[in-house]
């Protein structure tokens, strides 16, 4: 049976396409990102394509390609488009597949679902944080959230530079498994996302249940 992987972040902008690639690249599993919304011209698809160099992954469109970076609920509400958990179908594949995220985990998607809503039972999550002022704060109301639901939380993976206080705390009230960091990288492409995967696959690969 093949194993699901759900990439949610704390908020936008905290590094969930790297780790997505990174995640991707140790499990050399398929990508999904279910709604995209703005960069059409470059895709976190496109990005991860681009950084991945297995064999074995294939990467699959998105259910929606919303044209303004903005929350889906509202990027779907200016191009005319119904977004909805139940419309999201996830590809069909017998490898393993990491699926992104858009934003944060209560991220709207219409009136009445978020990001959560995509998350299935079956699904590992690895929640990103990164460190900003407000960041424990929005970590362990994430991983509040994912608990709430009776989510599987696989574990934490840090973006950026460290911050032991910050990290310390976040071990300690939230009880999720750090798997590991993905450091503030001057650049990325296939070679630092395939370093990364080196050093992180057996800390996911260990995580499993």
């Amino acid at each position: 049976m093949n194993n699901t992987y759900f990439i949610t972040g704390i908020s936008t902008e905290v590094g969930k396409t790297v780790v997505s690639a990174v995640v991707t690249e140790a499990l050399e599993a398929d990508y999904w990102k279910p709604i995209q919304a703005g960069e059409l011209d470059c895709t976190d698809l496109h990005k991860v394509k681009n950084w991945v160099t297995n064999s074995n992954t294939k990467f699959h469109e998105s259910t929606a390609n919303l044209n303004t970076p903005m929350s889906p609920h509202a990027a779907a509400a200016i191009d005319g488009v119904k977004l909805s958990a139940k419309s999201t179908k996830r590809p069909n594949t017998k490898n393993d597949l990491v699926i992104e995220g858009a934003g944060g985990l209560l991220v709207p998607i219409n009136g009445q679902e978020t990001i959560a809503d995509l998350i299935m039972p079956t699904d590992k999550v690895i929640v990103v944080s990164r460190h900003y002022l407000g960041s424990i704060n929005h970590t362990l109301l994430t991983i509040e959230g994912l608990k709430s639901r009776n989510l599987d939380i696989l574990g934490i993976i840090f973006s950026g530079d460290e911050h032991p206080t910050t990290e310390a705390i976040i071990k300690k009230m939230s009880g999720v498994p750090i798997l590991g960091r993905i450091d503030e990288e001057p650049y990325i492409d296939e070679n630092v996302i395939s370093e990364y995967a080196a050093i992180l696959e057996a800390k996911i690969k260990g995580q499993k249940k």
